[in-house]
């Protein structure tokens, strides 16, 4: 399994527009063969993160080189986002813990 750690802070201009995207670019991934998961934070300073899990690196690589994407991932760098840091992690252990519901 593969996961993406994504961590942005949005310009000024990055409004309805940038919103529309993003809802597609999620409704895109969760249609992506391979996805998983999709989680999003926000902290107090502005600083968001976006955590998205894949089941391995080629349906991963698949999102990557999706056109739209692509072309969303260059509207972001020109127009919606002071900074993004992209890291890409496997994950090599996986441990779970669920209460039993009464």
């Amino acid at each position: 399994m593969m996961l993406i750690s994504f961590r942005s802070r949005l310009t000024a201009q990055a409004g309805a527009d940038y919103d529309e995207t993003a809802a597609e670019m999620e409704r895109l991934a969760r249609a992506t063969p391979g996805f998983i998961e999709v989680k999003a934070f926000r902290a107090d300073d502005g600083e968001r993160l976006t955590l998205v899990w894949w089941k391995d690196a080629q349906t991963l690589k698949g999102w990557a080189t999706n056109a739209r994407h692509l072309v969303a991932q260059r509207m972001g760098r020109e127009r919606w986002y002071e900074y993004y840091k992209i890291e890409v992690a496997e994950v090599v252990r996986d441990s779970r813990f669920e209460r039993p519901q009464d």
